[in-house]
């Protein structure tokens, strides 16, 4: 069959997918996308709230991004964007700090000045390494001790890797922190005084929906609130997808953007050692609660917090990038909690959140009154974040699996990089490219990964 009348299908509707069905069918393949949902985006999908739709968790773009403004730019929404100077926080030993600048750094309270120099020795230094391959043999404990003192990690570091990971961070390698650095440290223009983040008015919805335009337009086939169950070789040659209606429909190839543990289970023809390293990826989920209150809490877009007692791992104040009137003159704030995906804590109904939730804004923030909450909803999802263990990128599973015709990709094939749109991006447009030059390949050894 030539190769541009060969059929594909992407299981999985988030960005991954959507920029994978894009890119193929850029390329001339026929595509069909498949999404269990009933909307499109994954996690950055929309949701009402109060009066007015935003995302369902928090995003921004980087001057940096180049692989996501490449993409807006093909949606005509780059040059839309907003430009916002923001001001980060720390919350830590009971009180609310301002870190936004040089100033504001030195007098930070509970390090020494010397202790302040490694710490800002160790992001110069982080954000200008390139090679970051040996640090996958280095835990992060270690390596962040080793370049900032053992107190300073213990005082700064390890309270934000525990809100992040949980205990996994023992079992997390210096890449990962090195990878949220490198990002976070191109966002500022001028060394630490200033970072510019942006937005597109209208939030993810408005991507969203023009990117799905573009996809319709061009020809791919859509199909929201369509789970699949199974995926298989059939009796044609081909590959099956059964799907929870109990129809079938037959492709030559089949990209699944599932998590791993999921991709495991929807392709039972998987080798076991294949199946072994989908099921082996640690994750981190998340409950993201948004929160509308009548005016702001402090200002700050990112509040990073090292006390223990707070439940919830940042404060994020939308409201302090995007502009208050696309939410009707209300803020918009977001509380993240990341835990292990068998945390008990997801089963917790969403009124039990709100209290202990709110509880810990009233103690925080001693102007929040919780009559200032307008709307409060909670968003769950068990498998978010990929933990770069020790040894990482050589443990991952192959794209291309032994199944002829069958890939496997998600953010745990984001080895150099940390989970965001961008990153995302960049990832499905590296695996377009390499599955259009795989087409007649029907396995590679398990060692290839992207």
């Amino acid at each position: 069959m030539p190769q541009a009348q060969q059929q594909w299908a992407i299981v999985g509707g988030g960005l991954l997918g959507m920029t994978l069905a894009h890119r193929l069918r850029q390329a001339g393949r026929s595509v069909s996308l498949y999404e269990g949902a009933p909307q499109l985006g994954g996690l950055a999908s929309p949701w009402r709230l109060d009066d007015f739709v935003w995302d369902r968790h928090y995003h921004v773009t980087l001057l940096s991004d180049h692989a996501l403004r490449g993409l807006l730019r093909e949606l005509d929404l780059e040059a839309s964007i907003d430009w916002v100077q923001t001001r980060t926080g720390f919350y830590t030993n009971g009180r609310l700090h301002s870190m936004s600048n040089v100033r504001e750094f030195v007098t930070f309270p509970g390090l020494s000045v010397i202790e302040k120099m490694r710490l800002a020795a160790t992001i110069l230094y982080a954000s200008h390494l390139k090679n970051w391959q040996p640090l996958e043999n280095i835990t992060v404990a270690d390596w962040l001790t080793r370049l900032s003192g053992k107190r300073t990690f213990e005082k700064l570091w390890l309270p934000l890797l525990r809100a992040k990971l949980g205990e996994s961070y023992r079992k997390t390698s210096a890449a990962f922190i090195w990878a949220i650095i490198a990002r976070m440290y191109a966002a500022r223009r001028t060394g630490l005084k200033k970072e510019m983040f942006g937005y597109v008015p209208g939030g993810y919805a408005r991507v969203l929906a023009q990117f799905e335009r573009m996809l319709r337009s061009g020809g791919v086939q859509i199909a929201c609130a369509r789970p699949a169950q199974a995926i298989a070789p059939s009796a044609a040659g081909r590959l099956k997808i059964s799907f929870s209606d109990g129809a079938d429909e037959c492709f030559d190839r089949v990209v699944v953007t599932a998590p791993g543990p999921v991709a495991a289970q929807l392709c039972p023809a998987l080798r076991a050692d294949e199946t072994a390293r989908l099921r082996g990826i640690a994750y981190q989920g998340i409950i993201c609660a948004s929160l509308v209150l009548r005016k702001p809490l402090a200002g700050y877009y990112v509040t990073n917090i090292t006390d223990a007692w707070v439940p919830f791992t940042a404060v994020i104040e939308m409201s302090a990038l995007v502009s208050p009137q696309h939410f009707n003159g209300k803020a918009l704030v977001y509380l993240p909690k990341y835990l292990a995906p068998d945390d008990p804590t997801f089963a917790l109904p969403d009124e039990q959140i709100e209290a202990q939730f709110l509880a810990a804004l009233e103690r925080m923030y001693p102007n929040f009154r919780r009559s200032d909450v307008l709307c409060f909803k909670v968003s769950r999802v068990r498998y978010v974040l990929p933990i770069s263990t020790l040894g990482y990128s050589q443990t991952l599973p192959p794209v291309i699996t032994s199944v002829p015709g069958l890939f496997t990709v998600n953010a745990a094939h984001i080895v150099n990089g940390t989970l965001n749109v961008n990153e995302t991006v960049t990832l499905a447009n590296a695996t377009a490219q390499r599955l259009l030059a795989h087409e007649d390949v029907l396995a590679v050894p398990l060692a290839t990964a992207v």
